[in-house]
Order: C-alpha cells, then sequence, then structure tokens
C-alpha cells in the first residue's frame, strides 16, 4: 500500500460520520422477544419442579421450605442460564417469565450472579438448611 493512498483514506475517514452507534447514550429499542432476567412468584408456584427438571443448563433450583403451605425458594444460576425460555414455555402455573425489561446483564465478576427469589423468612430458612447439609 503506498503512503499517499494511506493519508488520502485517512482525510477522506476525517470528515464521514461514524459507522458504529453511541451505545450508552443512544439506545435502540429492545426487540420484543428479547430473554432477560428471570422474575419468579412464589404466590404462583405449585412446587412441581418442571421447570427444573426441563432447563438444560441446570440453571434452576426449586427448594422446598413446606409443601403442604406452598412455600418455595428458587435459586437461578444466571451465570449458567442460556435464555432458551425453557422454564418459562413449561409453567403450567405462569410463575415464572424472562420479561424484556432487563437484558443488560454484564458483570466483572462471577460473584453475584446466583439470585435467589421468595419471602425472606423462607429465603432465610432454605439458606440455613442447605448450610447444615453442606457442613
Amino acid at each position: 500500500m503506498r503512503i499517499g493512498t494511506m493519508v488520502g483514506d485517512t482525510l477522506r475517514s476525517l470528515f464521514k460520520k461514524p459507522a458504529t452507534e453511541v451505545y450508552p447514550f443512544e439506545r435502540r429499542p429492545t426487540p420484543e422477544r428479547t430473554r432477560g432476567r428471570l422474575t419468579w412468584s412464589p404466590d404462583a408456584c405449585s412446587g412441581c419442579n418442571l421447570c427444573v427438571k426441563d432447563c438444560p443448563a441446570n440453571a434452576l433450583e426449586l427448594i422446598v421450605v413446606d409443601r403442604k403451605a406452598k412455600r418455595f425458594v428458587m435459586r437461578w444460576h444466571e451465570d449458567a442460564c442460556i435464555y432458551c425460555g425453557q422454564c418459562v414455555q413449561v409453567c403450567r402455573f405462569d410463575a415464572i417469565h424472562l420479561p424484556p425489561d432487563e437484558w443488560e446483564l454484564a458483570a466483572t465478576g462471577r460473584e453475584g450472579f446466583t439470585k435467589t427469589f421468595g419471602n425472606e423468612d423462607d429465603i432465610k430458612q432454605a439458606m440455613d438448611a442447605l448450610a447444615e447439609r453442606n457442613d
């Protein structure tokens, strides 16, 4: 490549608009079928475990606190999830959703990627039981 050609290309590109977008400052609307961060409704869940069984990435755990009282805790391993939506499709009680509004999930480390859903008392009881099993 000749230096004259390279200088000419450089000068022409100085006066052109950039081809890229300024992403964090100019946002496009999210496509309607985007799958975002999982949400789970403990009141709607029956504890059937179909979501856990059908998850190809084993990203879901359903911890039973009290089956008769329908008290459950859901643990979602966000770093293992492949956002396939299988858990949403298989849930007969509409307890799991992957809404499109929360899709920016990047982080610099793996800590904090396990989300726990449920009532606060149930979560505390389930985590205490898990800690006892691991000891």
